[in-house]
């Protein structure tokens, strides 16, 4: 199969593949990357630490009804969890393990399938592929000049998407009617809410499911073609995606193209979230938790609010760890925000530093039977240099490598 993708398939469609989801090979790799991730527990409450316990029994029964024809997905779990930055809440949704194990050996065989025809432009849910490889992109082309933005946003897309012209892409490349069928019941398996009870899925992928990130994919690359086939600077990671355009008319005119395709295809651009920029004037765009304005970028005001946020459950004035301890956990959470945040405007790491340094000399004032947040000569007790010595991983110096010393505050 490697070797024929590797020749070249244009053209071909692939015939029998349901025998690779149900080989060993595929279904042992989908219970360790599954039981590995943890995650809750589905509608039948069977753990991820129970299912890898009985593991080979488990990939006995997949395997039988696989081959049967019978596997027949539960529905899943919906849950709903506060929406960052705003007071809504957002569907979560909680496949069971089993499920979750079979997507996982159908997405091991169809994922290099649809991955070479895949456009150079798209980041999200790819092999080798990332977030922050978008946003480089995103910073050439403004340093190039294409500062004319099209900030787009498909309404609802992961709900939206019609279910069978999402199947007749997927039958462009397989012809595999158990595979097809599968895929089809997943699509349909439906949802289990505690307060409305079974819901049906008609249109849309699974909530949470392993398998939806590579079938939105499939669904928008011809879009992803359309675009540079037409010479359109688009940069996409999954659903989020902006076009960088040298003048205002042909970011206008690249828009109408979009919203043509869009109709098409059965989708809505959110006619609140989708405009038009210049991001060579104050206002900006934000993309991938970034806010890029004036030649300059930084991590936008939610995310630093969700950095906050983690901080905050980490750091309570009465927490009875050590210090030392609070700041190894402060510390990991620093080094994956900043890692993913590198670069950009300096002040941000700097002033949410003095922020983390302020909670933990609050701690501290605490210990010390002093009422209030850290303030005055607290910066004194505590300097800088006290917490370095104690391990602290400043943010500024995970950002911007090589930064002058922090100021003292």
């Amino acid at each position: 199969m490697q070797e024929a993708l590797v020749r070249g398939n244009e053209g071909r469609k692939w015939h029998t593949l349901i025998d690779k989801v149900w080989s060993p090979q595929a279904l042992e790799t989908a219970v360790k990357t599954v039981t590995a991730r943890k995650g809750a527990a589905g509608v039948d409450g069977q753990t991820t630490k129970a299912f890898a316990k009985s593991g080979a029994e488990e990939i006995d029964v997949i395997t039988r009804l696989l081959r049967e024809g019978r596997y027949e997905p539960r529905p899943v779990k919906r849950r709903w969890i506060e929406k960052p930055g705003s007071k809504d809440l957002r569907p979560l949704g909680i496949p069971t393990v089993r499920d979750r194990v079979v997507q996982s050996a159908l997405l091991y065989v169809m994922e290099p399938i649809f991955e070479i025809g895949f456009a150079e432009h798209s980041y999200g849910f790819r092999p080798g592929r990332s977030a922050r490889q978008a946003v480089e992109r995103v910073e050439t082309l403004l340093e190039a000049g294409n500062t004319w933005v099209v900030d787009a946003d498909i309404k609802g897309y992961f709900d939206s998407i019609p279910q069978d012209q999402l199947l007749a892409r997927v039958r462009e490349k397989i012809s595999d009617g158990r595979i097809l069928a599968l895929l089809e019941k997943f699509l349909r398996q439906g949802v289990m809410d505690t307060a409305c009870g079974w819901q049906p899925t008609e249109n849309g992928t699974p909530q949470g499911a392993v398998i939806s990130p590579l079938l939105a994919n499939i669904y928008l690359t011809p879009l992803d073609h359309q675009m540079a086939g037409r010479g359109r600077e688009m940069i996409r990671y999954a659903d989020d995606f902006v076009i960088l355009c040298r003048t205002e008319a042909e970011a206008r005119e690249a828009l109408g193209e979009v919203q043509a395709w869009m109709a098409a295809a059965g989708l809505t651009l959110h006619p609140g979230k989708t405009r038009i920029v210049d991001a060579a004037v104050k206002g900006g765009f934000e993309f991938l938790g970034w806010h890029f304005e004036r030649g300059y970028r930084w991590p936008r005001e939610k995310s630093q609010a969700r950095f906050k946020d983690a901080i905050r459950q980490q750091t309570g004035r009465s927490d009875g760890r050590s210090l030392e301890e609070i700041i190894r956990n402060v510390n990991r959470r620093v080094r994956g925000w900043g890692n993913y945040f590198r670069g950009g405007v300096r002040y941000v790491p700097i002033k949410l530093d003095q922020w983390m340094r302020m909670r933990l000399r609050s701690i501290l004032r605490h210990r010390e039977k002093r009422d209030g947040r850290a303030k005055g000569r607290d910066h004194q007790r505590y300097p800088n240099a006290y917490f370095i010595r104690a391990g602290m991983t400043f943010l500024i110096t995970v950002t911007h490598p090589d930064p002058p010393v922090p100021r003292q505050k």
